[in-house]
């Protein structure tokens, strides 16, 4: 059912792109990647409903998820939107012009918080990630996840969350295109597992692992928890 869904919205998506003769590379979890021009001036990254199982269980938090790249990797996203389909609210950002929440501009979290609240997302994750991951469940962090990773990146990047773990290597670019340039649109850190600057190949087949945090202090923290 979930598939369907998926197939269904991404559909809807590209039909449109060729409506407008839109000449890019399409990059789906369901359409893989559909070349809708011989001279592409770019990429679409797309996730049409991320979250899609709690779409079908009636979970209230899932959103699409697009962005448009120059080129094909990661960093050369110069546009993202994800639209939270439960309400219609949308985050956005442009490369070098902000990140907003609707029309209101939005960064991460500036202040030292009452409850430090760290999203990580360890669903699937192996018995040696459970491990490592361990001491921040028993360090007494708040820790969620709600199973949208775009629209919790969009959350992070409004300051509802302190930092976003997903160290499971299996998370594809769909999902975090459009959150990649909100976060940094709005200030965050966005880190590889090595806690080097997040970049990777735009292909249907790259999975990464990332972390995204407010600021330089809250990164130290968490990370001297689980090394």
């Amino acid at each position: 059912m979930s598939r369907n869904i998926d197939i269904i919205a991404e559909k809807t998506v590209l039909d449109y792109l060729k409506k407008i003769n839109f000449e890019c590379v399409v990059l789906g979890e369901e359409c893989g990647r559909v070349e809708l021009s011989e001279n592409p001036k770019g990429y679409i990254i797309m996730d049409a409903i991320d979250g899609s199982a709690n779409a079908v269980r009636g979970v209230p938090f899932f959103c699409s998820s697009l962005a448009f790249a120059t080129e094909n990797k990661l960093s050369s996203i110069t546009d993202g939107v994800i639209t939270d389909l439960t309400n219609g609210d949308m985050y956005w950002a442009s490369k070098g012009k902000g990140a907003f929440f609707n029309e209101k501009p939005i960064k991460v979290q500036q202040k030292e918080p009452i409850y430090k609240i760290v999203g990580i997302n360890t669903s699937g994750g192996s018995n040696e990630l459970m491990k490592r991951m361990y001491p921040i469940f028993q360090n007494h962090n708040h820790t969620r996840h709600f199973g949208a990773n775009a629209l919790e990146m969009a959350l992070f990047a409004r300051g509802v969350m302190d930092i976003f773990i997903d160290f499971r290597d299996k998370i594809r670019i769909q999902d975090i295109a459009a959150g990649c340039i909100i976060v940094k649109e709005a200030g965050g850190l966005l880190l590889d597992a090595d806690l080097n600057p997040l970049d990777a190949d735009l292909s249907y087949e790259t999975r990464v692992s990332f972390i995204a945090a407010a600021n330089q202090k809250i990164l130290d923290e968490i990370m001297s928890q689980i090394n």
